[in-house]
């Protein structure tokens, strides 16, 4: 097995490489912070050829308030890997071997090959703890429509991702047909099933062809160690990757839109549409994995959380200020309104979450929800109601940036696409969202809060897209209030 010799030291550690190189990767979550690094367990895969060690290291970062686990794929190398210079995470000496150079594995093609052969079941993977505890398993799980056994050809990293590192993989089947995939690694790791995992894989597995087709995933089973969000000692679940169809030459909503919206194009079909397919994935979900009652204190307790991110996000930007009380009038007919059942959504549902394609239309994907919530919040049963918000809001946001750079207005561009996309749901539902439009406006509120905040932390001259929006969302709200 490649990199192994009992004995051999290394000059600087692998830690102390990482250390150095993390807190520039866009995934890092403690951005500006110096990470500070706990290595927690460590994964090798085989290299066939023996030549280059492949390993996915486990490591916590107790550089924020607290600590977070991070996946991070190494490969190790004689020599430099032509074309990787900025996948490098830098070289070490090591006592036996030499100079060895380090770079992200996630951009190294042997470890792309060894992931899907994991992922397949075809290959072991050899395990190790800080303490030399073996009690870890990995394990592939193929779906079992796989068609065939894929040959890597060739692989590289999609660019444009913050939290995960997604893998475009060249590869064909036996025959030499292309069988293109996509292999997506969870960076940050938590203890439970990711929804992108069990969400797209039920919605498959039910028929629903407005997904990509599942592959399979990789799980991990491991005893939380001290410094892990989970109960010390339990034996945890965690999705390290997930691999499905990549579908070559399509495009996003977003770029979609935006070049509408550039060009002047009425966008109402292409939006009717997007809202049948919203329509149609919420009621798979609802069907295959079930609904549950609004009882008075899950409905009370979204509120409060939307009214603890409003105090929060006034905290931050002080303009949002005077619309205290019209915020207050926008959530007070929330928690007044009838409320439909909770069910499984998308949960981070936008423009750049679907993709179009000119055979099978619409595709939604990235079912993990908002990645900065905790895991076991996102698997939760939610409102159909906020991943329909997302999406308008999302709609806005296109207009919004066209006007930032040209003069004039998209306000009817943003209304007409708006409205297309409330009738496409509505049809194909049997429910019309304007029907709740009370919970409708305090979503879309609730979204546009965070957007000020995030537009004030990194892009100050994008505020005044989602500060518009809530001028409008809380127009008239002050003077009629209503009781329960």
């Amino acid at each position: 097995m490649a990199e192994i010799h009992t004995g051999a030291t290394i000059t600087p550690s692998k830690v102390e490489l990482l250390t150095s190189w993390m807190g520039h990767q866009r995934w890092y979550a403690a951005k500006g912070a110096t990470p500070q690094l706990r290595r927690l367990r460590s994964f090798r895969f085989e290299d066939p050829a023996g030549e280059v060690g492949v390993e996915v290291m486990v490591l916590a970062d107790d550089a924020g308030p607290s600590p977070v686990v991070y996946q991070v794929p190494v490969s190790y190398r004689g020599a430099p890997l032509a074309g990787a210079e900025t996948a490098l995470i830098g070289t070490f000496e090591h006592s036996v071997l030499g100079t060895r150079w380090v770079y992200d594995g996630c951009h190294d093609p042997v470890f792309a090959d060894r992931l899907v052969a994991v992922l397949r079941g075809h290959d072991q993977v050899h395990s190790s703890t800080v303490d030399g505890a073996l009690d870890d398993t990995v394990t592939g799980h193929a779906h079992p429509t796989w068609p065939a056994e894929p040959l890597v050809r060739s692989a590289r990293v999609l660019s444009g991702e913050q939290s995960n590192t997604s893998i475009i993989i060249d590869a064909s089947d036996g025959d030499g047909h292309a069988m293109p995939l996509m292999v997506k690694v969870f960076r940050t790791l938590q203890p439970g099933h990711n929804p992108d995992v069990d969400l797209q894989s039920a919605l498959y597995e039910a028929g629903c062809h407005r997904v990509p087709s599942t592959m399979g995933h990789l799980r991990a089973h491991w005893p939380t160690a001290a410094g892990e969000p989970a109960t010390e000692g339990e034996h945890a679940a965690y999705d390290l990757a997930f691999a499905q169809e990549f579908l070559p030459g399509v495009e996003d909503a977003w770029r979609v839109a935006s070049r509408a919206v550039e060009e002047g194009h009425d966008f109402s079909e292409a939006a009717r549409a997007l809202g049948a397919a919203t329509a149609e994935v919420h009621g798979t979900l609802a069907q295959t994995l079930g609904t549950t009652p609004v009882t008075h204190e899950t409905g009370t307790a979204i509120v409060e959380e939307m009214r603890a991110r409003f105090s929060a996000a006034v905290g931050e930007v002080e303009q949002l200020a005077r619309f205290a009380d019209l915020v207050d009038g926008v959530l007070e007919r929330a928690a007044a309104a009838p409320w439909p059942p909770m069910q499984r959504i998308h949960g981070d549902y936008h423009l750049g979450q679907v993709l179009h394609s000119a055979a099978r239309g619409w595709i939604l994907l990235d079912f993990e929800g908002e990645p900065m919530r905790p895991l076991a919040e996102r698997a939760l049963p939610d409102q159909w109601i906020r991943d329909v918000a997302g999406m308008l809001r999302s709609l806005d946001y296109c207009g919004g940036a066209w006007e930032l750079d040209n003069p004039g207005s998209a306000r009817p561009w943003v209304t007409a696409a708006q409205t297309a996309f409330l009738q496409g749901y509505a049809v194909a539902s049997g429910v019309d969202p304007l029907t709740h439009e009370a919970l409708l406006t305090a979503f879309e509120l609730d979204k546009a809060m965070y957007e000020v905040v995030y537009e004030a932390r990194n892009r100050p001259d994008w505020v005044s897209i989602p500060l518009a929006a809530i001028d409008r969302l809380t127009a008239g709200h002050d003077a009629q209030k209503e009781s329960p």
